[in-house]
């Protein structure tokens, strides 16, 4: 019998039948360049893989770490074509990483199954799909099949055109996943008690840079990069690839306090070209962490090289932040970045934020991409019990820390300016407690601010704290009535955190009284 011996792949050693459909395919192909360029943005480098038709393994250099793609378990002509794919996807400004990670996906997919996929045509192709999605493949072997398909209509081959991008997008479909099942069930967000726990990290972090006890540089690099996590939503590859130039840090006044600014790139996009900047704000109360890796950066002649947080990729970065957190919140499971990532969105929108607020915020560049958070948020009638302290859900409040309880004898012996005194939302409040470092040393308001401080003494007197508590109920019924509702502004969030945090005190007394 004539024809050609069956093929065979290592990884798969089935005979199958003689078929010389890849062989046409390739000999149609243009040849492989002699050098395939890319470039890494993590380390701000161009790289090269020279003679890709020869080599065994692409080693590429991604994010820090280096990825291989081996292709010996392919036969020749096999791996051959998979390279191709891999060139493709580069052409079409798809990153590095990305394209690496569908060829990782290819032994997924038998010598076999890639003879079929040529040969069916446009007219057999949707009963070769059907057959592959009933398999348990990962979701990127799918994608690299469309991408073969969209290799042979990108040349005309095997009865391919440019016309058919289309229909390979929209007739094949990819297996059904829930990629927000975690958010739909609300798996992924931290409750109130665990967010205040990073709050309060960072606030000690920040006492702890005042202090003549300074961290250490690797332990606030980790609160810098927990940061970044906990108020921007910030991927980990966005907080390893932070440099010294894109965190800006200056003073309005010479002993006045300072600002910071973050300009970070928007990630897991499609192509190259939509990866916009965004700059961020870092809160003033948490600005000196900033300040203080800036300070160590320079000392050690480091100011204007390598990345911020001193980190290899975006693998450490991650997995340190995630260590990080699991420590504060006592889980073994949530914690990760992407958690923090998901817990931000829902508290944007929660605070009720439009689509394109939170598009802005967590770097998407659909708008339709965030509209899972608003399927399991509260209804604008929850967020006013929420803010009445009304809500079962959200009365299980953060216990902020205060300094501790004083007498009203205690109260009448400090100083004037340590005894607290204001007119929030034009109610004239005293004698709540006393402030450890003075009013006038405070940039924030009295009272409204007071509840969660942790220089704050509140009195030991529970009918005082029930007497506020009903006084700023009352503010938030007004603001809700007269059409100034607005769960989005300053105040009314001030309002809903101090009514929190008025609770935790009073709920203290009564432990206290039982």
């Amino acid at each position: 019998m004539g024809g050609k011996p069956p093929i065979q792949s290592d990884l798969f050693p089935v005979h199958v039948p003689a078929d010389d459909v890849i062989d046409q395919v390739v000999a149609a192909l243009p040849m492989l360049p002699p050098v395939i360029r890319y470039y890494d943005d993590f380390d701000d480098v161009q790289h090269s893989i020279r003679d890709p038709a020869g080599q065994v393994v692409f080693e590429l250099a991604i994010t820090g770490r280096t990825i291989r793609v081996d292709f010996t378990w392919f036969v020749a002509n096999h791996a051959l074509l998979l390279k191709h794919v891999f060139l493709f996807l580069l052409g079409e400004d798809l990153s590095v990483s990305t394209a690496a990670n569908y060829l990782i996906a290819a032994p997924h997919l038998a010598l076999a199954d890639i003879i079929e996929i040529v040969r069916a045509g446009p007219i057999g192709i949707a009963t070769v799909w059907a057959r592959l999605r009933v398999r348990e493949m990962p979701l990127s072997a799918y994608i690299l099949v469309k991408a073969l398909l969209r290799l042979l209509c990108r040349h005309r081959l095997r009865g391919w055109a440019d016309t058919y991008d289309t229909y390979i997008a929209t007739t094949l479909p990819l297996p059904a996943r829930d990629a927000y099942a975690g958010v739909r069930s609300g798996d992924v967000f931290l409750s109130a008690d665990e967010e205040a726990a990073i709050v309060r990290y960072l606030d000690e972090m920040v006492v702890a840079l005042e202090s003549t006890t300074v961290p250490s540089y690797e332990v606030i690099c980790d609160a810098g990069m927990l940061l970044c996590a906990y108020q921007f939503a910030m991927r980990p590859i966005q907080i390893a690839m932070l440099s010294m130039r894109n965190v800006r840090i200056w003073q309005d006044a010479p002993d006045g306090p300072s600002t910071v600014h973050l300009t970070f790139h928007m990630a897991k996009q499609k192509s190259n070209s939509k990866r916009k900047p965004l700059t961020r704000r870092v809160k003033r109360e948490w600005a000196l962490i900033f300040v203080a890796l800036q300070a160590r950066r320079t000392a050690e002649g480091l100011a204007g090289a390598g990345h911020f947080f001193a980190v290899e990729s975006n693998y450490e970065a991650g997995t340190r932040i995630a260590a990080l957190v699991r420590k504060l919140i006592d889980s073994e499971d949530l914690g990760t970045a992407t958690d923090l990532r998901h817990t931000a969105a829902q508290r944007l929108v929660d605070a009720g934020a439009s689509h394109e607020e939170l598009a802005e915020f967590m770097g998407h560049s659909n708008v339709q991409t965030g509209l899972v958070y608003y399927e399991t948020s509260a209804t604008h009638a929850e967020r006013v019990n929420r803010a009445l302290g009304a809500s079962d859900i959200y009365r299980r409040v953060a216990k902020i820390a205060h300094d501790r309880f004083i007498s009203p004898e205690e109260l009448t012996l400090l100083k004037g300016e340590q005894q607290i005194a204001g007119v929030p939302h034009g109610i004239p409040i005293a004698g709540i407690g006393g402030c450890k470092s003075g009013q006038p040393a405070c940039p924030y308001n009295p009272v409204t601010s007071c509840y969660g401080c942790r220089k704050f003494m509140p009195l030991h007197d529970k009918a005082m704290h029930e007497r506020v508590l009903a006084e700023m109920r009352e503010v938030v019924i007004f603001f809700d009535q007269s059409s100034r509702g607005d769960t989005r502004s300053p105040a009314y969030l001030q309002l809903q955190r101090t009514i929190a945090e008025i609770q935790t005190v009073i709920e203290e007394l009564e432990g206290d009284n039982r």
